[in-house]
């Protein structure tokens, strides 16, 4: 008998984060016709930016071409890391040793921060400082990975130990891997609670955040900016783009700076806690080393699992996406191969061609993006030390402040050559775990 379509009947292509979120607050109807801020982009960087310069005084105003968090700040998978992939020691060959410690070290400084400040403004989010397990897919990644964690751990201080296949089940209910390396200060969230609770603190300081209300053109004068959108023009003294995975021909020098990627996420049915709770016996979150990433977690309450990865080398939907993601997923948790998938929903995250987020002006206009796929913790952070510059505060600068900001020749933000990398970087990932399965 054929197996029932994973796809529950009542499948949601919206993020499971939404369920159950109260009513957004009000926000405003009216166009300020000026501002001293205009900040395009109503994620975690636009809502920290607008805390910052509205707290500061400054008449701020958010406005986004969908409703506030349409985008991935409510779609992610709610984990955080230090989010800087660059190894110290290849930060060390390009930049030297002083200023690649520095751009690490911002690293773990966001991670601590959003900590701190989750807990000082008393949001209700769901974080927990549970760590990560990152998992090696083949021996080879579990012996690099396990070096480069003693390395990090002597040359910098982060808190990592590698794990065994031989003791893997005490951190992961799977024998799909090969070991792997826990990260204890890494953390999970709630995305989308905590994105409403920076949504209101926005508002309590006084900004104006207007959804649905698309930034068509941007012009700059001797006195600031115009920025003419759906609903009239604005004159603006400073302006802040924080549109990451969103960016588009507004800003094109942003827009040929960052890669949009979409990233797929499923959350099975309600399982049995007692499953979920030997699938993640210590409650960390997961990801692993292929170049392909999955990255997963229990929710909250411990009754689902959320599964998130990259399945096709083109874009697609998410109702092709999810039975692909529950294949993928079954193949690390046999487990979980009789039971339904009620949410396949997608975001878009943004990637820079040198795997560095990036802060800074162009031609006047403040921004920070490129998160790479991590950017919780560092789109908050970076929000905020955008605000604290636009105040003209000298804590608002960071390591990430001055590095070139890349990109590549004909590239205008359409990335035709992803499909193409992707098949490869998939294919490579699956040849790489088959001669590890028939090496065991």
């Amino acid at each position: 008998m054929a197996r029932k379509s994973v796809i529950r009947p009542d499948c949601k292509d919206t993020s499971f984060w939404l369920d159950g979120l109260p009513t957004p607050p009000a926000l405003s109807t009216e166009l300020l016709s000026s501002v001293d801020v205009a900040i395009i982009g109503s994620g975690y960087t636009g809502l920290h930016a607008a805390i910052e310069t509205a707290r500061g005084g400054c008449t701020t105003m958010v406005l986004d071409a969908q409703d506030p968090g349409w985008g991935c700040s409510t779609r992610n998978g709610g984990q955080i890391s230090t989010s800087v992939k660059p190894s110290l020691e290849k930060l060390t060959a390009k930049y030297g040793a002083a200023r690649a410690q520095a751009i690490r070290k911002e690293g773990e400084t966001a991670l601590d921060w959003i900590g701190d400040f989750i807990t000082s403004e008393e949001l209700n989010c769901d974080f927990v400082r549970n760590g990560r397990f990152h998992a090696a897919h083949t021996p080879g990644h579990y012996e690099e990975i396990a070096r480069e964690a003693d390395t990090m751990t002597r040359a910098e201080g982060i808190e990592a130990f590698a794990v065994p296949r031989a003791e893997q089940r005490r951190e992961l209910g799977s024998d799909a891997y090969h070991g792997g390396v826990v990260f204890a200060r890494h953390a999970s969230i709630d995305p989308a609670k905590y994105h409403r609770g920076l949504l209101s603190l926005a508002l309590s300081a006084g900004a104006h955040v207007l959804g649905q209300c698309p930034v068509t053109k941007l012009s700059r004068d001797a006195q600031g900016f115009m920025l003419f959108t759906a609903k009239g023009t604005v004159r603006a003294r400073e302006v802040v783009v924080a549109t990451n995975g969103y960016t588009t021909g507004l800003t094109p020098w942003l827009q040929r700076r960052v890669i949009p990627i979409g990233s797929y996420i499923i959350a099975t049915e309600p399982l049995p806690q007692d499953l979920v709770a030997t699938l993640f016996p210590t409650a960390r979150i997961a990801s692993d080393t292929r170049k392909v990433v999955y990255y997963y977690r229990a929710s909250p309450d411990g009754r689902r699992v959320l599964f998130g990865g990259r399945v096709s080398a083109n874009e697609t939907n998410t109702a092709l996406s999810g039975p692909k993601l529950f294949a993928d997923m079954c193949e690390i948790f046999p487990q979980l191969a009789s039971y339904g998938v009620t949410h396949s929903w997608m975001g878009r995250v943004a990637y820079t061609f040198d795997e560095l987020a990036h802060t800074g002006v162009h031609n006047g206009v403040h921004y920070a993006m490129g998160y790479c796929g991590s950017g919780v913790s560092m789109a908050s952070y970076l929000g905020k030390r955008l605000g604290q510059k636009v105040l003209g505060l000298a804590e608002g600068m960071t390591a990430f402040d001055g590095l070139q900001n890349p990109t590549r020749p004909f590239y205008t933000g359409n990335p035709w050559f992803l499909p193409a990398t992707v098949a490869w970087y998939r294919r490579q990932d699956r040849l790489q775990t088959e001669r590890a399965a028939a090496a065991v």
